[in-house]
């Protein structure tokens, strides 16, 4: 896996990342660090990197296991510690899974194999955050 990250100049604190397959996107800071708040920051992009990761999982799962879901949200809110390196501390991942005549201990076992076997991100970021799961499941 590569990414090439550029600095794009001009004064400011914002930055370019092209991934190793081909995709490119913005980072930014906050205007008090030289930012002008176009973009996400990168502690931003990898929470957001980390509910796509375990997304991915719970719907492969969930379709795999013939389970007609049709949507699966995840609100992420994390806490970060107050000194450098402001790493994550805990991290809550709130899916809102949606079909119909979903299983619920399907969805349960689904969101456990992504956090205890599938998912890289919060394997990772499990070495410094705390991290935590809710359900909701949502009939059509």
């Amino acid at each position: 896996m590569e990414c090439q990250v550029s600095w794009l100049g001009s004064g400011g604190m914002a930055f370019s990342a092209k991934t190793g397959s081909g995709h490119q996107l913005k980072m930014d800071g906050p205007p008090d660090a030289g930012g002008q708040n176009s973009a996400p920051r990168p502690m931003e992009l990898i929470l957001a990197g980390t509910g796509g990761c375990s997304a991915f999982d719970v719907v492969l799962i969930l379709q795999r296991a013939k389970q007609a879901v049709s949507a699966c949200d995840v609100k992420l809110t994390a806490e970060r510690a107050e000194t450098e390196p402001k790493v994550f501390t805990k991290i809550n991942l709130h899916f809102t899974v949606t079909g119909k005549d979903l299983e619920r201990p399907k969805v349960e076992r689904a969101i456990k194999l992504s956090h205890e076997k599938y998912c890289s991100a919060t394997t990772m970021l499990a070495k410094t955050a705390e991290i935590t799961y809710s359900i909701d499941i949502v009939s059509e």
